[in-house]
């Protein structure tokens, strides 16, 4: 968990090292990145990230397990506040 105004992918990056072994990572657009999809890719996580809707290339990912991601984000955000 970052302070309130700091991004939390650029948090994500410092971590990447530390990952445990997942086979999928879940977030929302802010974790969009080009860079990060690679780092994830390279640890043999798949990243199920939303696009952002200006990117020109969609990206596949798994509506369902995003739909777990809101309800984890939720929880987090009453953690913080």
């Amino acid at each position: 968990m970052t302070a309130g105004q700091i991004s939390d992918y650029t948090g994500a990056a410092a971590l990447l090292d530390s990952l445990p072994a997942a086979q999928w990572m879940l977030g929302d657009r802010g974790y969009g990145a080009d860079w990060l999809r690679h780092a994830l890719e390279e640890k043999e996580i798949k990243p199920c990230i939303p696009g952002r809707k200006s990117r020109g290339k969609p990206f596949k990912y798994d509506r369902r397990k995003c739909k777990c991601y809101n309800r984890i984000a939720i929880m987090f955000g009453r953690l913080k506040n």
